[in-house]
């Protein structure tokens, strides 16, 4: 297996977890962003051209890491799909049965972060003064494509914005949204206020801390001050943007009960396929 197929893997493995919080609580993949600093071992990769002697160490990381998520998480995930699935059949989930999931899934997250830990390090602590600057301008520039993109206009627009990448990411889960529904979306979006803004600014945060702590990379501590920015990125980020995802983790599954309850039938057996075939693609993945 090469390099590209290993990494695809991996991400197709993450993403799809990522997925998964739209359900469990958080307002988009954005919000996702906080459990998936881990993903620093790809998007570095994306952002730094890397030495065929960095790639090969990369390589030899992500099989590790591959293998442990293989063997030891996705049976955890398939098990929480199972359930997940049963209380759907059972009907409408209520606002308890929302929120029960959400902490299940969330439960995954520590592990799946810890063990990403050494890849990061080892992969952040072998790049070069060239790289790091490398990795800051394509940062940068990232930045700014995504501050462009998601602020412009006003504060109206900019909810609207909001209302529509929401309404696309849940329908994935309950197909297409009725007229209460989607008069849900769009109210809930009105209500996130500055979420977007907040939301920038933290990932700058966490960028510009990542970037001081590049600094330090030959030094004693560095190992410590990598795990701190991925097992408790929210620190870097700031406190209104902590303050926020309590906000809306509790906001998004109240959503999600809302939803269920406007929507039928059709809704929730739309809800149960897109369970059962995710469930299928993570026993579709194998060790070997």
């Amino acid at each position: 297996m090469d390099q590209r197929h290993r990494t695809k893997t991996l991400k197709l493995t993450a993403l799809s977890l990522v997925a998964l919080f739209v359900l469990a609580g958080c307002s988009s993949t954005r919000m996702a962003y906080r459990y998936a600093d881990w993903g620093v071992v790809w998007w570095v990769e994306d952002y730094v051209t890397l030495s065929r002697a960095q790639k090969q160490q990369l390589n030899q990381d992500l099989d590790s890491l591959r293998q442990w998520h293989c063997s030891t998480e996705l049976p955890r995930y398939r098990a929480w799909l199972d359930e997940l699935e049963a209380d759907i059949a059972d009907g409408a989930p209520d606002i308890h049965t929302i929120e029960y999931h959400q902490q299940q899934l969330l439960v995954f997250v520590p592990d799946l972060l810890d063990r990403a830990v050494p890849v990061a390090v080892n992969l952040l602590a072998s790049l070069s003064d060239d790289q790091v600057t490398e990795l800051a301008r394509n940062m940068a520039e990232d930045q700014a494509e995504l501050e462009q993109e998601m602020l412009a206009g006003d504060p109206q627009q900019t909810a609207k914005a909001r209302a529509e990448r929401t309404a696309k990411r849940v329908e994935r889960w309950l197909g297409s949204l009725n007229g209460q529904q989607q008069a849900l979306v769009e109210e809930w979006s009105a209500d996130r206020g500055q979420q977007t803004e907040i939301w920038l600014q933290g990932r700058k945060n966490w960028q510009q801390t990542l970037l001081e702590t590049m600094e330090g990379r030959d030094q004693p501590g560095f190992d410590e001050a990598i795990r701190e920015l991925v097992i408790n990125s929210e620190n870097a980020r700031g406190p209104e943007y902590q303050a926020m995802m309590r906000e809306s983790q509790q906001a998004m599954a109240n959503l999600m009960y809302a939803l269920i309850k406007a929507g039928d039938q059709q809704h929730r057996e739309h809800l149960q396929a897109r369970a059962s075939k995710l469930n299928q693609d993570f026993t579709a993945l194998t060790c070997s």
